[in-house]
């Protein structure tokens, strides 16, 4: 009963949780306290600087110095009386997380000690380029990078107990001016999405002057005891667990779901909630997902940029908060084999400074023109950019989630409900039109004192990639501690593309003699001719919708290495430089940084495997084995014959799969070694993926099943009981 997986356990009984009743809190006085958002900047600025300044994030203009100067003075005055001496520059590499580098407003001036803080200071500091990811667009003997402030996403405050940094969301580029971060791109993909935006909706309203895309991200994840957790190498080091058998019970009652908080995660939520509250992220929803110590919260919508700066910044508080009640976040897609992996559902749309959303069908989609452009662009564009689509969500941890326990599959495809289904095929073909796209808005249940329940123009289907979900489109295939940003950089510039494309042919038409809604209808048409290949209602789950998909021509690419080749394709490379967005020795680079990233997460992952496997498994394996082979020979010297053939069957049995899972772990570390010896990043990456990964399941079955045969006292790893429900 010593081993430190039962000390892990004693911890959690012997542990004192807070029982404090909970402080009132009302949501609307804490919101937003801790950031640099409207209602402070008109306190700290001047009147004009704050005219300013709000008209620049509107319009996108640049700033002048002297706006600049009144700014940062306006922040450290805010942040110096809300008690932070030091100030960041919060920017996104190419890691996938969040960067900082802190400096303190303390300076000395003529032999005195000041507080300082300049425009140059905010508007620009210079990080070292070349120790951050960058795809050899930096060597080492040439280090200097800028991060540059974002103003369009507010400064704030992260509080740690130690106390209070400003934080300012900036870009991060190299000194020759590529991009080397994820919030660049997004910016320019987000603008040249609007433009192209606004051109069209003229067509409708000439009073349009902005079209945003917005967003909503679900994210997912994953509480486990800090105790268990740090007692579990693989948990810790890689964030899945590469051991592990199915519990007796899991999800199969599907009783989680939905189902009452646990009071320690109650506990958990309320907290980070409030430290999220007060840095402007505005959480709405929590809940139990399907999974066992499986969550999800869920913010309401923003602008795509604002909103993925929120999603960066609440997946850092969610782990923060965590430890705080001794327990640790995962965000992981996949921690945990046999139940649903974690997704982060982007809920995506587009709304006008006139107040109108346009993927919003409305009471009568088919007469709604406006909609259905926007509507069938989107349709088209991921259609035609369908493998752009998968490798912006493409990563070795959402490997393990994509087509497994209830994640969409690695085939791009496109829902659209019965409703829309319809009214694109009356739109397709006019004459032959079949069943008419009205549905009743009502569900009468027939019960006395329920109300009718409303309709909504579309049903929801949880196995599809790409979902239209009543006013919006759901992409459900984002792996749950990704970056949004890859995604939304993808979809927003795919989009803004085939609107320009569109724009282009309608007026075309229109100097042809068409009018333009002739012009509008005749190429949405075209367009659900060569998009309606993408278009799938039924169960993406299945074995026939893979054997459908193929006859389709869709692609079904599983795993990473392949899938980022889409970023360099011709196509690619042609949207990416003809919008603005990324070059081509950027797209190269990046490609080359998450080949790279993908091969040291297996790299890793194997070491680990043979770690565990050798220095614990197959150590409390033979202790076992020891003690049964004295049990053998004590049977066999007093005559117990029948019982001694039985032992010496589940002897052999433990024995076989300890030697099984040495030979595969040895095996496994000179495809490792062999795969290390490759310079090409792409091939080096399909020998792990190919090569290298394929031992994990093998190993992993054997050490599976000794988890079932070793006495429960001598095995050193928390089980699956154990780290899945929360005590």
């Amino acid at each position: 009963m010593d081993s430190l997986r039962f000390k892990a356990l004693a911890s959690i009984q012997d542990r004192q949780e807070d029982k404090e009743k909970p402080s009132k809190i009302i949501i609307s006085e804490i919101f937003g306290t801790q950031v640099f958002g409207d209602k402070t900047m008109r306190k700290y600025l001047p009147k004009d600087t704050y005219k300013n300044i709000t008209q620049i994030i509107h319009t996108g203009e640049k700033i002048s110095r002297k706006v600049a100067d009144e700014v940062a003075a306006g922040l450290k005055s805010w942040a110096s009386e809300m008690g932070a001496t030091h100030y960041t520059h919060w920017f996104q590499p190419m890691t996938g997380t969040t960067a900082e580098k802190h400096d303190s407003f303390f300076e000395m001036k003529d032999g005195e000690p000041i507080e300082s803080f300049s425009a140059g200071a905010l508007v620009q500091q210079e990080p070292d380029a070349s120790s951050f990811p960058n795809g050899g667009i930096r060597s080492t003997f040439e280090a200097r990078g800028y991060t540059a402030w974002d103003p369009s996403s507010p400064a704030f405050l992260m509080r740690t107990r130690a106390g209070l940094t400003l934080c300012i969301p900036t870009i991060f580029v190299s000194y020759t001016g590529e991009a080397l971060d994820y919030k660049a791109p997004l910016l320019k993909a987000l603008h040249f999405m609007e433009q192209a935006s606004v051109e069209v909706c003229r067509y409708f309203d000439p009073k349009v002057n902005k079209a945003a895309a917005t967003l909503g991200i679900e994210q997912e994840y994953f509480l486990v005891d800090s105790a268990l957790f740090n007692v579990r190498t693989d948990l810790m080091l890689t964030g899945r667990s590469l051991f592990g058998h199915a519990p007796a019970k899991g999800q199969q009652l599907e009783d989680h779901y939905f189902g009452s908080i646990p009071e320690r995660v109650h506990a958990f939520m309320v907290d980070f909630e409030n430290e999220a509250y007060q840095l402007g992220i505005p959480l709405r929803t929590r809940h139990n997902e399907v999974a066992p110590s499986q969550y999800e919260c869920a913010p309401q919508f923003e602008e795509v940029n604002i909103a993925v700066d929120h999603n960066q910044l609440l997946m850092d508080v969610m782990g923060k908060v965590a430890k705080r009640h001794n327990l640790e976040c995962i965000l992981h897609e996949k921690p945990f084999a046999g139940v649903n992996g974690s997704g982060k559902h982007c809920n995506w749309s587009i709304g006008t400074d006139t107040g109108v959303n346009l993927l919003s069908p409305g009471d009568n989609p088919k007469s709604n023109l406006q909609f259905l452009t926007f509507f069938v662009n989107t349709i088209k564009a991921v259609n035609d950019h369908a493998d752009l689509l998968r490798a912006s969500i493409a990563s070795a941890s959402n490997d393990h989630r994509l087509g497994a326990n209830e994640a969409p599959p690695a085939i791009i495809s496109i829902f659209i409900g019965e409703t829309l289904a319809n009214v694109l095929n009356e739109l397709d073909s006019p004459v032959k039109s079949g069943k008419s796209a009205e549905t009743n808005s009502k569900i009468k249940v027939n019960i006395p004192k329920v109300p009718e329940i409303l309709l909504d123009n579309t049903d929801r289907n949880r196995t599809s990639p790409f979902a239209f979900t009543g006013n919006k489109f759901e992409f459900r295939a984002v792996g749950s501690s990704s970056n949004t940003s890859a995604a939304m950089i993808v979809l927003n510039t795919i989009v803004g593309n085939q609107l320009k494309a569109f724009k282009n042919e309608v007026d075309a038409l229109i100097s042809k003699g068409q009018s333009t809604d002739e012009a509008i209808l005749n190429t949405l048409r075209t367009y659900i001719k060569d998009a309606k290949r993408i278009l799938f209602e039924g169960n993406n789950y299945s074995d026939e919708w893979v054997k459908e998909a193929e006859k389709r021509g869709l692609s079904n690419v599983k795993t990473t290495p392949e899938a980022l080749d889409a970023y360099i394709s011709t196509q690619s490379i042609k949207l990416f430089e003809e919008s603005g967005i990324l070059t081509e020795r950027e797209l190269e680079a990046r490609h080359d940084i998450l080949l790279e990233h993908y091969t040291k997460q297996i790299q890793i992952e194997s070491r680990v495997i043979g770690e565990i496997a050798l220095s614990q498994i197959v150590p409390c394996s033979v202790e076992y084995l020891n003690e049964l082979l004295l049990n053998y020979g004590q049977l066999t010297d007093n005559g117990f014959i029948i019982e001694a053939e039985q032992g010496k069957e589940y002897i052999q049995r433990i024995s076989n799969h300890i030697n099984l899972i040495r030979t595969n772990v040895f095996e496994m570390i000179e495809e490792r070694r062999n795969a290390n010896k490759i310079d090409n990043s792409k091939d080096k990456a399909l020998a792990y993926c190919h090569k290298v990964k394929p031992y994990f399941e093998i190993i992993r079955y054997h050490a599976d099943k000794l988890e079932l045969y070793i006495d429960d006292k001598l095995w050193p790893l928390p089980k699956y009981r154990e780290l899945l429900f929360i005590k």
